[in-house]
């Protein structure tokens, strides 16, 4: 019996150990792992590739998706697409920057302006584009990685029609990995993201040269152009309706930000004040958007005027891989191959990113929330179900670079997006009149982007509500199994709260739970007559009130206070303060237990109202049947029966 239950139990000691393993010890892993120790971190251009395998990726298939979007105005729609990223993206992060220089990024900034259920609704709701974004991320770079092995000259009679199962097999091999135990690597990054925008240098350089050397190309484009739209305010304005299919380029700030914890900074700085940390993250998003932009601009013209439009298209050798088929095209087989292999590296590398993302973005909400099973807790589960997630992605959108596109930007958007309204509000709370007309014009744009996105491609906001309702589903279900844990990080006493236990210790402990009303003084004598009678108790005995004032209910875990007071003269008082009535008390029951070694007795009145709807009063507000479900939380937190403190209810 004990060899065939032994496997299991391996295999689930396997399943759940934590996140040592996958990365540095007893942290978060990836590129959005916890703080180095302080004034151990990265310089700041070395923790721009971390964000680059991200960011700069995407020029494996933003000029393709940008042809087919715009057609001949995708260079003009390209600029537009800089301008913003300039001019609106850019400022906006430096500001969230300096709002969150601990990596929470804009999600924790909006968190903090909401507060009961409604901040928490929220927050999951943007945990839901914020998983779109990522997992989009994820099979969208393995699909293009796949499109780059495919259309490969050497390979593309061998996989022409294998793109979704090779697709489905790097997915595969990135939770492997991840399974294994993903080992951070900004030295990896680092190189990756030198050698691919090295390699895209040559690729822009030579494809610029080939535009000087036949001048007709630009000559041809400029015509068709002409021809097509009429003069240059038209072309602007058909390039600002298409602008929002171009949001690809956008992605990698909300990355940006998160991996501000790397950052080495300056030597003085502390974590209430790391000055230099937040100006080296300044200068990365910088830099990596100057970097991007130049990129974006270059890539978007020699693509559009080099290559045919049919060959953009499904089915075409320059869908999702322009560039590479300008390398293939210009600089022979053999270079075009190792740009093929650069490219799938950096996009492979760039789902790792994202599969870390994912890995340390839920973990930093939903377990404060109580809305986490506790398998989530651990990474191998989690690595499974987002693996899952992203097969039946890939499966959906047939690993097809184009389809996803609308998805990918739609989460894109959402984020940004927010970010910009959190930093609206962050600059009119700090008064700062110019900043907030200015970022209120950004969210603007940011928003109308967004909507023009959804209502053009609605895909991505199917797959993000999709993504919230799950999210909101397990984690409602998660917060209902796990209703009745001791939800009390810590208990502090003041001195005469303290003082009434000990002179309650030398005999017998006896507590009244009240619901506080006037608090006259005929309120605590009814009370204390009521108890007496309905438990039969000898007028000798003597009694403290315990009684609980709820703050958030939303919350699931805080800390419990508790004051004495002695109220008319003669009836001592304990006042709590916690978000739930129950968890409060069961809290003080075991404290007071552990720190005079009596039992101490709890006396209750029931609760008027059916079961169900005090229990949805307890779920939602803290309240409820407090007598039962105070019991409950002391049975699962005390399952020793003779330890355990005495509930009497009348």
């Amino acid at each position: 019996m004990v060899t065939t239950e032994r496997p299991p139990h391996r295999l689930r000691a396997w399943m759940l150990e934590g996140l040592s393993d996958m990365g540095k010890a007893g942290g978060h892993t990836g590129p959005h792992a916890e703080p180095e120790p302080p004034h151990q971190g990265q310089r700041w251009w070395r923790v721009m590739c971390l964000t680059g395998v991200d960011y700069f990726s995407t020029l494996g298939y933003q000029p393709g998706i940008a042809a087919l979007a715009a057609g001949l105005l995708s260079p003009v729609a390209t600029i537009v697409l800089v301008l913003v990223t300039l001019a609106g993206a850019l400022p906006v992060y430096r500001r969230v920057a300096e709002e969150s220089p601990h990596g929470e990024g804009s999600i924790a900034m909006l968190e903090r302006l909401l507060s009961f259920w409604q901040g928490k609704l929220f927050v999951l709701t943007l945990l839901g584009f914020a998983a779109t974004d990522f997992l989009i991320t994820i099979t969208l770079s393995a699909a293009d990685a796949s499109t780059h092995l495919v259309q490969n000259p050497h390979l593309t009679s061998a996989l022409h029609d294998k793109q979704l199962l090779i697709t489905l097999l790097l997915v595969a091999l990135l939770g492997a990995v991840f399974l294994k135990g993903f080992l951070e690597a900004i030295g990896v990054a680092v190189a990756l993201v030198g050698v691919y925008l090295t390699l895209n240098v040559v690729v822009v350089i030579t494809g610029l040269w080939h535009v000087v050397t036949a001048g007709h190309v630009v000559t041809d484009w400029s015509s068709a152009l002409t021809a097509e739209h009429g003069n240059v305010f038209v072309m602007i304005g058909v390039a600002l309706i298409v602008f929002p299919k171009l949001a690809l380029g956008l992605s990698g700030f909300e990355t940006g930000v998160a991996v501000m914890p790397h950052v080495r900074g300056d030597a003085g700085d502390t974590e209430e004040r790391p000055a230099g940390r937040i100006r080296d993250t300044k200068k990365l998003l910088t830099t990596a958007a100057l970097i991007m932009s130049c990129f974006l601009i270059a890539t978007s013209f020699i693509t559009t005027v080099l290559i045919p439009e049919k060959e953009f298209k499904t089915g075409g050798q320059a869908n999702g891989r322009a560039l590479a088929y300008l390398a293939h095209e210009y600089l022979g087989s053999a270079f075009g191959t190792v740009y093929d292999i650069s490219t799938i590296a950096i996009l492979w590398f760039a789902g790792a990113s994202a599969m870390a993302g994912l890995l340390n973005l839920m973990p930093r909400y939903l377990p404060r929330y109580g809305m986490a099973p506790h398998w989530a807790r651990a990474v191998r589960p989690m690595v499974i179900v987002f693996t899952l997630v992203a097969f039946l992605v890939t499966w959906i959108f047939d690993a097809n670079v184009d389809k996803q596109g609308g998805a990918y930007a739609t989460g894109v958007l959402v984020l940004i997006s927010s970010a910009a309204i959190a930093v609206t509000i962050a600059a009119h709370k700090a008064g700062q009149r110019g900043w907030t007309i200015g970022f209120a014009v950004i969210s603007a744009v940011f928003l109308y982007t967004t909507v023009v996105n959804v209502i053009e491609r609605p895909d991505g906001v199917k797959i993000g509500a999709c993504f919230i309702a799950g999210i909101v589903l397990v984690s409602l279900l998660s917060r209902l199994a796990r209703a009745f844990e001791l939800r009390v990080t810590q208990v502090q006493l003041d001195d005469m709260a303290e003082r009434f236990i000990r002179d309650m210790s030398h005999r017998r402990i006896r507590f009244i739970a009240n619901k506080p009303g006037l608090r006259d003084k005929a309120e605590y004598r009814d009370k204390i007559e009521q108890i007496r009678i309905d438990n039969d108790i000898p007028m000798t005995e003597d009694f403290v009130f315990a009684e609980v004032t709820v703050t958030d209910p939303s919350e699931f875990e805080a800390g419990l206070t508790v004051r004495g007071e002695v109220l008319h003269g003669r009836y001592r008082v304990l006042t709590l303060e916690h978000s739930s009535i129950s968890n409060a008390l069961a809290a003080l029951l075991l404290h007071v237990r552990d720190m005079t070694g009596c039992t101490p007795h709890i006396y209750f009145e029931w609760t008027e109202g059916t079961p169900f709807a005090n229990f949805l009063r307890f779920f939602l507000f803290g309240q409820g049947e407090v007598a039962p479900v105070t019991r409950e939380v002391l049975r699962l937190a005390e399952p020793n029966r003779a330890r355990r403190p005495r509930v009497h209810t009348g």
